[in-house]
């Protein structure tokens, strides 16, 4: 199965983690996490639509940095030790706005990281501007934060994707299938591996090998749509 595709995609060990694929969809925010050692200031906040790869890419980060990751709702259950961390991955920053202590939490937290020229990556589904924070000192650093944009998955990335799904389940899926089905999903990697699994359960429970007609089945079940 992995002679079958050939992508120009470079393939990024994770770490331990999954291989993390690069494609035209992710490699600007890539080239920036790439250079985590010379941000300007020191912070930079990696923002997409859900499912887009920001967890993954904050654990490459967090590897190469050595970071600790917490949820933004999390930090004021640990804000002493977090102020403490050589590196710091903040997650879903903008759940927390509107709550002033969380905010206020998250200020503190900043200021000591920047104090000692700790590096901090923030990821959220928006730019700051659009969080709705309410204490302005917070929005300000915020706002001197470097910031990387993921898009939403390309047809190359969600190809590159699902052969990694489907060779981890050693299941033997054609060119020609995740040709037709790229272009066909949601674009997210949500969709991609429950399109993989739906596969693998459709071509198991007939004890067959993956088929377009298990394919079609798969996108009709994930887009509501018979025709798929």
């Amino acid at each position: 199965m992995a002679q079958q595709l050939t992508f120009d995609l470079p393939l990024r060990p994770a770490m331990g983690r999954d291989d993390y694929f690069v494609s035209a969809a992710n490699a600007g925010a890539v080239a920036q996490i790439d250079a985590w050692e010379g941000w300007p200031t020191g912070k930079l906040i990696l923002c997409g639509p859900p499912s887009s790869g920001k967890t993954h890419l904050a654990h490459v980060w967090a590897t190469a940095s050595g970071a600790r990751i917490v949820a933004a709702t999390e930090i004021a259950a640990d804000l002493d030790a977090l102020m403490e961390a050589p590196a710091l991955v903040v997650e879903d920053a903008e759940d927390i706005c509107g709550d002033m202590s969380a905010e206020e939490g998250m200020f503190h937290l900043h200021n000591a990281l920047a104090h000692r020229g700790a590096p901090l990556l923030i990821t959220a589904r928006t730019p700051p501007s659009r969080w709705g924070m309410k204490l302005p000192d917070l929005a300000s650093r915020m706002a001197q934060a470097g910031l990387a944009k993921l898009d939403a998955p390309d047809d190359a990335l969600l190809m590159a994707v699902m052969m990694k799904r489907a060779v981890d389940r050693k299941l033997p899926l054609s060119p020609k299938i995740l040709s037709y089905a790229a272009p066909r999903l949601e674009r997210s990697f949500k969709a991609a591996d429950a399109f993989i699994a739906r596969v693998d359960a459709l071509a198991l429970s007939e004890m067959r090998k993956p088929s377009m007609v298990h394919a079609k089945a798969a996108l009709a079940h994930a887009t509501g749509d018979p025709s798929s």
